[in-house]
């Protein structure tokens, strides 16, 4: 929110000339009500920003990921002939197979947990900035209605 607290961000009213302490409660309690809607309104819409922000970050990662698993997929594939095929030399072909397929099974399980853990640090599924603006601005609505009080 720009300007601050009393500036021109719709927190305080414009129509307000004077120190709210000499203003009937009646109408402290509607300046309350409806600044309090303003604000509510306000950090909604920075958290729905905030929320969009992080989404289009997390795209862009996961279409890499699934970019990078067709292309691994492909690689894994020509690999897994040639390995069979240079075993099978050696050994029954089947034997080749088992062991390439042990192998490769492996290395796929480290990369899919490395890949999740990835995806899960990009994207926390909160929105911790407008959350933490919301704190303080409760914080700052309190010191502001104790103030009024004295």
């Amino acid at each position: 929110m720009g300007g601050g607290r009393h500036g021109g961000d719709g927190i305080m009213s414009a129509a307000y000339d004077g120190d709210p302490r000499d203003l009937p409660l009646e109408e402290l309690l509607k300046r309350l009500a409806s600044e309090t809607g303003t604000l509510v309104r306000q950090e909604i819409a920075l958290a729905k920003a905030e929320m969009r922000e992080k989404a289009e970050a997390s795209k862009s990662g996961a279409s890499m990921l699934g970019g990078g698993a067709v292309a691994g997929l492909m690689a894994a594939g020509a690999l897994t002939a040639m390995l069979i095929l240079a075993l099978a030399t050696a050994m029954p072909g089947w034997l080749a197979a088992l062991i390439v397929t042990v192998a490769l099974g492996v290395v796929a399980a480290l990369l899919v947990k490395s890949g999740a853990a990835a995806v899960k640090r990009a994207m926390p599924p909160v929105p911790e900035d407008s959350m933490e603006k919301a704190k303080e601005d409760v914080r700052w609505v309190t010191a502001q209605a104790r103030s009024e009080k004295r």
